[in-house]
């Protein structure tokens, strides 16, 4: 098991904040001096405020800050130009350049993004994580006094979530259960009963996922050790579309709703799996075990029920295709491409009887890995968005993050002892990107060496 140093990596790496706040700033750095001695503040001891890593804590703290740097942020802090060849091509050209490739096409095309993350002037994401609101804005005051000091930052855009009650998203279902656990990382919140992951499948600096393998260290080493990437998406989720999908789906098949909002999902909304309690809810299952399963019989899951034609959990279903753990599929195992999810839900919680409110809901989503294309831009383009994800799937896609755009888009169910799956028609898309951005994590080493780079 490697040694990993905790201080020096960023704290949402490693761990799961659960706090109810978050705000996302987003920047352009205007003095590169200024902005990079803004950065070295974060992780010199004597300031406030913090950077938050993945040390260890006995009390939890009021507020962690996290931060991401773009590529063209990293210019604009004037690296050298062998530091910035030394990224790996997906993440120089950036989300922009990228959307098509993850279905960001029609509504969620960059032409149709807010915030400016259509632009180039995004150079750096700041994540502030929080628990009571009066800290929330204490930290951010402080925040701006320091990242306008000698001109080093404008603000481009501010984003604001806050956590749901039952730790609900707003497609109704509970959140925050399969995440993978790390090779010398923290212990996990949610217990997980898949191997763990190599540290070098989420950190740059260790051995990768595949054998005698480890992804290029960004140059200089202290630049690129403990660093990793995420994906932010402002995800937009039409939930009265979703209800009424579901509604004329239990229409047409006689099935009960929640059964249908489950195979779409593969788990009911109280976040206990299909492959656990296939037929209701499971309220019996406690909290810690409804991440205990698989798809298929497995050396972490001996006793699993082999569910390889998906009757339990129809092989399409979305935490099938994000996390297919020893299910046999397209990319060469179900293990080799997990990533680690963060974020918050935006907007009010959805109210049926008022459908057409008019106001925006949805998720700032941070998808966590040390290669975007191999973990996240993988996930969104073979899995999400393409039916050749398992056999049997046609041209399906993810029913809930696919780009179902086509009037022709369905979802498969199948059903034991009958030779065709049941075809559910009409899917539409019920998630629409509305901005997003392809960030470098540095460690807190690497926000030093930046922050030398003035002297």
């Amino acid at each position: 098991m490697p040694d990993l140093f905790h201080s020096d990596i960023q704290g949402f790496i490693l761990r799961t904040y659960a706090m109810p706040a978050l705000r996302v700033f987003a920047l352009k750095i205007d003095e590169p001096r200024a902005a990079r001695r803004f950065l070295g503040r974060l992780v010199d001891t004597g300031h406030t405020p913090q950077l938050a890593t993945a040390t260890d804590w006995t009390v939890k703290p009021q507020y962690c800050l996290n931060v991401g740097l773009t590529y063209s942020g990293l210019a604009a802090l004037e690296l050298s130009a062998s530091s910035l060849a030394s990224f790996p091509k997906e993440f120089a050209e950036g989300a922009v350049a990228r959307a098509e490739r993850v279905g960001d096409t029609g509504e969620s095309s960059p032409e149709n993004w807010k915030g400016q993350f259509a632009s180039l002037d995004v150079h750096v994401l700041l994540f502030l994580f929080a628990q009571p609101e009066d800290v929330l804005e204490s930290i951010t005051r402080q925040i701006r006094a320091l990242y306008c000091e000698g001109g080093a930052m404008s603000e481009v855009s501010v984003h604001e979530a806050r956590s749901l009650p039952e730790n609900k998203a707003h497609f109704g279902y509970r959140d925050g259960f399969a995440q993978p656990v790390i090779e010398g990382g923290l212990p996990p919140v949610m217990p997980d009963v898949l191997p763990k992951a190599p540290a070098g499948e989420f950190l740059f600096g260790y051995p990768s996922q595949y054998q005698d393998f480890s992804y290029p260290v960004p140059q200089p080493d202290p630049l690129g050790r403990n660093g990793s990437f995420v994906a932010f998406r402002i995800l937009a989720q039409d939930c009265h579309g979703f209800e009424q999908f579901l509604t004329r789906a239990a229409r047409q098949t006689g099935l009960d709703r929640e059964l249908i909002a489950a195979k779409l999902c593969g788990r009911w909304r109280n976040g206990v799996p299909l492959s656990l309690s296939p037929q209701a809810p499971g309220e019996e299952i406690p909290l810690e075990k409804r991440n205990s399963f698989d798809y298929a019989p497995s050396s972490s899951v001996p006793d699993a029920f082999d569910d390889a034609r998906g009757y339990r959990c129809p092989l399409g279903s979305h935490i099938r295709r994000m996390n297919p753990r020893s299910s046999v599929v397209a990319g060469g195992g179900g293990l080799k491409h997990r990533i680690i999810r963060r974020g918050l839900p935006y907007g009010p919680p959805y109210d049926p009887s008022s459908p057409d409110d008019g106001l925006e809901r949805g998720l700032l989503g941070l998808f966590i890995g040390v290669s975007l294309k191999d973990q996240f831009e993988f996930l969104m383009s073979d899995w999400a968005n393409k039916g050749s994800f398992a056999p049997g799937l046609r041209d399906t896609k993810d029913p809930l993050l696919g780009n179902n755009s086509n009037s022709r888009a369905a979802f498969l169910l199948p059903v034991e002892h009958q030779k065709r799956a049941i075809e559910l028609p009409g899917m539409s898309r019920f998630v629409t990107c509305r901005g997003a951005a392809y960030c470098f994590l540095p460690s807190a080493t690497a926000m030093r060496y930046i922050a030398s780079l003035s002297q």
